[in-house]
């Protein structure tokens, strides 16, 4: 028996920053939405527990983690040890979001792999068990299963939907060479010593989108983990400005970088500033719609 799964990329459309907690991690109010740019991940009986990968033409393959500390594996064996059972299967992933981009690419892998490994193994876990076993995983790793538009909060991990009615136009932009997300929040930290400890309100972002009108979610759109990443990858900023003449209403970082997104008015608008990006030497420019579905299944 095999079973597909197919997880979306995220982008941040609001990212309020608070200081550095005792824990180590900073307090977020943060809106997500998963856009069309998905990895599907196919799980098999086995006797034992294998991964491979493969990669779209501009990932390279040497900048997806392997062995044992695999996201994906590390979420078979969570869900495993809580059921009680052995972890077993044979997980192929077929990845499309681009890696260390700021897009929770292994994100949406481990999402899939819940979401797998449940189905397969017959354990009809709870919504609310696997969310709870994703914030174990990573912060980003409860919106992948949820998807759609929603508001997360705590470090990112306490995730509630958003009624978004919109049908949104990306434009994708990412980079040759990942960002450490660690690194760009330690860089926050130098740069914004007086952070306070309550992070930006998203309710602005929030009233954008219930108006569906793109001008005014352009306006609205907010990274504080921009300024960061751009003063660690300065052609990011140079990029935004870039994608911004060539017809997007705004361009924005996603997450903690480097894969720049650009809102458009339009599908007409996205493949017009597809098109000027890749003719000024971008060689890989993504378009996409949000908001899409979270982890699911596929027929």
């Amino acid at each position: 028996m095999s079973i597909t799964v197919r997880a979306a990329a995220k982008i941040n459309l609001h990212l309020g920053v608070g200081r550095v907690r005792d824990d180590g991690f900073h307090p977020l109010d943060t809106v997500y939405q998963a856009i069309g740019i998905h990895d599907d991940l196919s799980l098999a009986d086995a006797a034992d527990l294998t991964l491979t990968t493969r990669v779209a033409d501009h990932i390279e393959a040497d900048d997806v983690p392997d062995g044992p500390d695999n996201i994906v594996l590390r979420a078979a064996r969570l869900l495993a040890e809580r059921a009680g059972r052995s972890a077993t299967g044979t997980f192929e992933v077929r990845k499309d979001i681009p890696v260390a981009g700021g897009m929770a690419g292994g994100s949406a892998d481990a999402a899939a792999a819940l979401v797998a490994c449940d189905r397969l193994w017959a354990l009809d876990t709870s919504d609310d068990d696997l969310l709870a076993l994703a914030a174990e995983l990573g912060s980003d790793i409860p919106f992948s299963l949820v998807g759609g538009t929603a508001r997360g909060a705590g470090r990112g991990e306490l995730v509630t939907p958003v009624d978004d009615r919109g049908a949104w136009w990306w434009v994708a932009v990412p980079a040759s060479v990942g960002l450490s997300t660690p690194a760009v929040y330690r860089h926050f930290d130098v740069l914004r010593p007086d952070a306070p400890e309550v992070p930006a309100s998203a309710e602005p972002l929030l009233a954008a989108l219930a108006s569906g009108e793109p001008v005014r979610l352009a306006r609205a759109l907010h990274n504080d983990l921009q300024e960061p990443a751009i003063d660690l990858r300065p052609e990011l900023g140079e990029l935004i400005t870039l994608g911004e003449a060539e017809g997007a209403l705004r361009g924005i970082v996603s997450g903690s970088g480097p894969t720049v997104v650009f809102l458009c008015d339009s599908a007409e608008g996205a493949r017009e500033t597809a098109t000027g990006l890749a003719g000024a030497g971008h060689e890989v420019v993504l378009t996409a719609t949000g908001p899409v579905a979270g982890a699911h299944l596929l027929p």
